[in-house]
């Protein structure tokens, strides 16, 4: 499988080469931790006493029942049981292992389809909480959730597709599951959620995303599924919370063709040369490194980006900035400088 990984560039350790995003660094993308439902506000006295329960060390016993009341025609008696797997897996690793072994896992995944909406919820989130433990990855995608998961981005909650969108990204953790998850149908349901969310969605799916996205087959199919409308106007909009996000995705979308074709039509030169002159530093750097990338073969776009008005505020970073940028800056520079006494039929060609 071939995984392209941007230049000095991890996830979730936050570095991001010279572009870290400083004091906001922690939340540069969605942590995808257990689910933020607020449901201990109305857990019954049940479900209290379960946590009481489990506190003490108790609930062998009890993961066992709740694993065989899923099973259950009663879909109170699979709600309730599903609403106190995904309780105990919430916070404990323990308890997130001794549920693997209950056999738990394949009746879950089962509810994922279910047609009613709070079980689906359910489900999604109790597979999120167990996939916080790696030992229960393979478990869980040896069961087959990937392609529930996906659904339940179409079909649940808003809760549920946030959860689903951070369950997959969890399982994507695996080299290996990245090319199944592209081919379950969940990239473009993934753009829905970032174009269509909540604020938590949106951060969610960029979290979702840009993991899948390290893969060149998933770069593709995201680009074709319309990424870059809502990724442009999330940078474009800096009350969004999401500008520093999209231009991440965005950075390890260009090195392809499609993205680079996709990103100039939904008109993206103007978005980028802006950040370069008005965005914060780690901005100015990303964007100057995508703008960098698309001119670099390509004639046409070097004359657009200067149209743009992109060298003065080029010309202030490579004396401002950090090493990184001034280098990127300085190399975008002398590109757009160069004589551009090209013929109309090379013009032509090269975009």
């Amino acid at each position: 499988m071939e995984t392209e990984v941007p230049e000095n560039f991890t996830y979730m350790g936050r570095s991001f080469g010279d572009l870290s995003i400083g004091d906001n660094s922690s939340s540069a993308f969605s942590d995808c931790n257990s689910d933020r439902s607020g449901e201990f506000s109305s857990a019954s006295s049940q479900s209290r006493r379960l946590l009481i329960a489990c506190a003490a060390d108790n609930c062998d016993d009890l993961i066992r029942r709740l694993a065989s009341d899923l099973q259950s025609d009663s879909i109170d008696v699979q709600r309730q049981a599903a609403m106190e797997i995904r309780l105990l897996a919430k916070e404990k690793q323990e308890n997130r292992l001794k549920i693997a072994r209950s056999g738990a896992i394949k009746h879950l995944i089962s509810l994922i389809s279910s047609s009613d909406s709070q079980l689906q919820e359910y489900g999604v989130t109790a597979i999120l909480n167990l996939s916080l433990c790696d030992e229960n990855k393979d478990l869980i995608v040896g069961s087959g959730a990937i392609k529930p998961l996906a659904r339940a981005l179409r079909t649940g909650t808003a809760t549920a597709k946030e959860n689903a969108a951070c369950a997959l990204f969890r399982l994507s953790q695996i080299e290996e599951n990245k090319i199944a998850i592209g081919r379950s149908g969940a990239i473009p349901l993934l753009v829905n959620l970032l174009e269509n969310g909540s604020s938590r969605g949106k951060k969610d799916a960029s979290t979702a995303l840009y993991s899948l996205c390290s893969v060149k087959e998933n770069k593709i199919r995201a680009v074709q599924a319309g990424i870059m409308k809502p990724l442009l106007e999330l940078m474009a909009d800096f009350g969004s919370g999401m500008v520093d996000k999209a231009a991440f995705v965005l950075n390890i979308l260009v090195p392809i063709p499609e993205g680079k074709t996709a990103l100039v039509e939904e008109g993206g030169v103007p978005v980028l040369v802006e950040l370069v002159e008005v965005g914060s530093q780690p901005l100015k750097e990303i964007s100057t490194r995508i703008l960098l990338q698309i001119c670099e073969d390509s004639l046409a776009y070097r004359a657009l980006v200067a149209r743009e008005g992109a060298i003065p505020p080029l010309v202030a970073l490579s004396q401002s900035g950090t090493s990184r940028a001034k280098q990127k800056a300085e190399a975008l520079v002398d590109l757009l400088r160069q004589p551009r006494s090209v013929s109309n039929a090379a013009r032509t060609s090269d975009v």
